[in-house]
C-alpha cells in the first residue's frame, strides 16, 4: 500500500470514479493497478463498458463533473467524447477509459496491461479502508504518553466557576419566564369578584 499524501489523493479520486460508474451503471468496472517499472505516468487505469454511446458520455460528464466539484481536479485531457465509444479521461496519475462493450472487447487493455494487478472496486475500496484503519491503529499508538492524557482529562472534567454559572443560569431563567406568565393571566382576567 502506497503511503504518501498524494498517492492516497489519488486512490480516494480513483475510489470516486468507480463509484460514478456504478451509479450510472458502468458494466464490468475495474481498477488496474499499475506496476511503477511499466507504468510510466500513471498510477492506474480505471475501465469500464456502457451499453450504447450515450450512457458512455453520460459516465463520462459525471466523473468529471464529481471530480471537479468534490477535489478541484480537472483533467488533463479528454479523447474520444464526440463518438462515444471511447472516452478517455486522462488525470496523469490515473486514467479513465470508458469503452463501448464491443470497442473493450476489442481493445482488451485488461490483456495489454498483463503486468498490472486488476480489482474491482469493492476490493479496492476494501484495500483503501484497511489502509486509513492501519494508519488510524498507528496513530494512536504514537498518542501522547499516558500521564500527559490523564493530565488533559482531568482539566477537563473539573467544572469552572463560569461552568457553575452557566449552568445554573437557564434555571433562573426558566423561573423567571414562568412567573412572568402566571402574572400575565392573572392579569387578563381582571379583579377577583368578591363573594355574597
Amino acid at each position: 500500500m502506497t503511503t504518501s499524501p498524494a498517492q492516497k489523493q489519488t486512490r480516494i479520486m480513483v475510489q470516486a470514479a468507480a463509484a460514478v460508474c456504478e451509479e450510472k451503471k458502468g458494466q464490468h468496472t475495474r481498477i488496474l493497478e499499475l506496476d511503477p517499472v511499466d507504468s510510466g505516468l500513471s498510477d492506474f487505469f480505471l475501465v469500464t463498458s456502457a451499453t450504447n454511446e450515450r450512457q458512455a458520455i453520460a459516465i463520462a460528464d459525471e466523473i468529471e463533473l464529481r471530480l471537479k466539484h468534490n477535489f478541484g481536479a480537472l483533467p488533463n485531457s479528454v479523447e474520444g467524447r464526440r463518438n462515444g465509444e471511447w472516452i478517455l479521461l486522462d488525470y496523469v496519475d490515473f486514467v479513465i477509459h470508458v469503452f463501448l462493450a464491443e470497442r473493450r472487447a476489442f481493445y482488451d487493455i485488461e490483456r495489454l496491461r498483463k503486468s498490472a494487478r486488476p480489482l474491482t472496486p469493492a476490493e479496492f475500496d476494501a484495500e483503501l479502508t484497511s489502509a486509513l484503519k492501519e494508519k488510524t491503529r498507528a496513530a494512536r499508538g504514537k498518542a501522547v504518553p499516558a500521564k500527559a492524557r490523564a493530565g488533559k482529562l482531568a482539566a477537563r472534567s473539573t467544572p469552572t466557576k463560569s461552568t457553575k454559572i452557566a449552568k445554573a443560569k437557564p434555571a433562573a431563567r426558566k423561573t423567571t419566564a414562568v412567573k412572568k406568565h402566571v402574572r400575565k393571566k392573572k392579569a387578563m382576567r381582571g379583579p377577583r369578584r368578591k363573594k355574597k
